[in-house]
């Protein structure tokens, strides 16, 4: 690691999925605000739709999600039949119809029987026109995917699977509380592919409890040799204070602010060598995949999902916990299952808080998206530096240590910068100061 960067590893800011973000959401959004909201768009509004599925079998000790563990179907099948009514509720405040893409994440998304996945696909089938559908993709615990569950995604028409891999090392896995060797992913990787569900993504982590830089480097090359179409590789985000789960790592078994930069650099190496190409500051894909397309022509966003190629208008949230994108602002459903069955089963939108966006907000966050997406952003249109108190003191210590370079009020993320371009975006942010939430490490 070069010394000049040591500051800057350990430093924290948002991972910005939202601006503004999540910890200064407030309650003055309510489910009538996003009635209005949902009655406001216009039917040809290009909608993408989130489903949350907050269960899992096993509580692995890294996660961050809101998600609960169960081994009973019988809360998994009784959130179903909540989820039907919420689509319902949804849908009849709305005109718009026209879907782009669906994600089911989680928790685990496979959790739910066949046949409840089919009943709520084809409630979003008969509540909204998908004829213009680009993506379907959903997360997956390979540890626990049927052949039943691949055969409901095929008929369904999934087009994506995104599977949790993490680390491929047993003695990370043990200190993580997910044993799931390589041996499983790979047999599950295939069997999605003959299933009829092409395209795969894998997901990484680094900065876990007893990994190495080799042990990295390792779980790079195997995830890579199974010719994904994307990965991504996360930077584990260790906030006990959040996720009380997180208690049963060991603290002192984290690498420290360097190995983890420099666990990150050998991924990315790694799976250059392997010819994944870089989106962003932790996705990668293959150079024919549509996400490299549209780093490629500038049309790479981002969203809560990550870095994405399929822009739509409005992102709709089902489930507890999630969180809506609408032209107007953010909503977020109520994250405990019990406030948000009661209000989906007395037929209420179920958003507890939320925030409205101002003109300034959306100029901030065209600039941070900008930066995160192409890692350039030219503010003279917005007036410059100077109209952006207190940014040019935030960007001068990282373009004096060559981490951004500022030319006539064009910003741009350098090659040494990259990992930490989150730090770059934050200059841009009107709500840091004074700011109580407190984030993960940068890198």
């Amino acid at each position: 690691m070069d010394q000049t960067l040591r500051p800057y590893a350990d430093q924290t800011a948002p991972r910005y999925t939202s601006y503004p973000t999540a910890p200064h959401f407030t309650d003055q959004v309510d489910g009538e605000t996003v009635q209005r909201w949902l009655g406001e768009l216009p039917e040809d509004t290009d909608l993408a739709l989130y489903l949350h599925v907050p269960f899992c079998r096993d509580i692995c000790w890294y996660c961050g999600c809101h998600t609960v563990g169960t081994r009973k179907d019988a809360p998994v099948l009784e959130y179903a039949a909540m989820l039907l009514r919420e689509i319902g509720i949804v849908a009849g405040a709305t005109r718009a119809r026209r879907v782009k893409a669906i994600h089911w994440g989680g928790g685990t998304p496979n959790i739910l029987t066949p046949e409840a996945f089919e009943d709520l696909a084809a409630e979003i089938a008969a509540r909204f026109d998908l004829s213009g559908l680009e993506e379907h993709a959903i997360e997956l615990d390979p540890r626990t995917l049927t052949a039943a569950q691949i055969e409901a995604f095929a008929r369904v028409g999934v087009t994506r699977a995104s599977l949790g891999v993490q680390d491929l090392n047993p003695h990370v896995q043990e200190s993580i509380g997910r044993i799931q060797p390589y041996e499983q992913v790979a047999e599950a990787v295939e069997r999605l592919r003959v299933g009829g569900v092409q395209k795969i993504n894998l997901d990484l982590m680094y900065g876990l409890p007893n990994q190495t830089l080799a042990d990295a480097q390792r779980s790079a090359a195997l995830a890579a040799g199974l010719h994904p179409d994307r990965l991504a590789a996360f930077g584990y985000a260790h906030v006990p204070w959040f996720k009380a789960r997180q208690r049963l790592i060991a603290e002192p078994a984290l690498p420290d602010a360097e190995t983890r930069f420099d666990q990150a650099e050998a991924i990315r190496d790694t799976l250059a060598a392997h010819g994944y190409r870089a989106i962003g500051f932790d996705h990668f894909a293959r150079a024919d995949d549509p996400l490299a397309a549209a780093a490629e022509d500038g049309r790479l966003g981002r969203s809560f999902q990550g870095y994405e190629e399929a822009r739509a208008d409005a992102l709709l949230g089902f489930g507890a916990s999630a969180i809506s994108t609408y032209p107007q602002g953010y909503a977020q459903n109520a994250p405990d299952l019990g406030g948000w069955s009661r209000a989906v089963a007395a037929g209420r939108l179920a958003t507890v808080r939320g925030r409205s966006v101002t003109a300034e907000d959306r100029v901030r966050r065209d600039i941070i998206e900008r930066l995160l997406c192409a890692f350039e952003a030219d503010v003279r249109p917005d007036g410059g530096l100077a109209a952006f108190p207190g940014a040019a003191d935030a960007l001068a210590p990282l373009a004096a240590d060559g981490l951004v370079a500022i030319d006539d009020d064009v910003v741009r993320v350098t090659q040494k910068g990259r990992p930490f371009a989150r730090l770059v975006a934050q200059a841009f942010d009107a709500y840091r100061a004074g700011s109580t939430a407190r984030h993960s490490v940068a890198v």
